[in-house]
């Protein structure tokens, strides 16, 4: 293979002339969990978890977001956070995930029971790099999954 080389009159070699600049990309939209805590989650968390828990087979999911203190025992002196709630089956079954620094790439938890008031707090999602939409939604039906809630168990 030959190198191709630029050489002006005096046989020295010159750089080569640079490419013409490519057509002025567009710029992509702001990513949906770029906007702010409460319009992601309302305009787009809920709606998307509401849909792929309905897939799993739930047909009565009740879902709301609301800032309250947290229904575990024993931390009812904590302040209030953010929290998806959820629940089917009449309310027999609960789920809450937690947002105390009211944002997603905070730290975040989870709580569940059926039929009476939650005992256990847990971490939520705490070894993600980047905290997604999608990976928000999946992380909590797999959660769910593993409690053996939803139809396929």
């Amino acid at each position: 293979m030959a190198e191709e080389k630029n050489q002006n009159q005096g046989g020295e070699v010159a750089p080569k002339a640079a490419k013409p600049a490519a057509a002025a990309k567009k710029e992509k939209p702001p990513a949906v969990e770029d906007k702010p805590f409460v319009e992601f989650m309302e305009q787009h968390y809920l709606p998307t978890l509401q849909k792929a828990i309905a897939e799993q087979g739930v047909q009565d999911l009740q879902l709301s977001f609301a800032k309250q203190k947290l229904p575990v025992a024993g931390f009812q002196s904590a302040e209030e956070c953010w929290q998806v709630i959820g629940s089917w089956q009449n309310g027999q079954r609960q789920f809450n995930v937690y947002f105390p620094e009211e944002s997603i790439t905070g730290k975040k938890g989870f709580s569940c029971n059926e039929g009476k008031k939650p005992s256990t707090l847990e971490s939520f999602l705490i070894d993600e790099r980047k905290i997604t939409l999608d990976l928000l939604v999946f992380g909590l039906v797999q959660r769910l999954n593993g409690q053996k809630w939803l139809g396929r168990n």
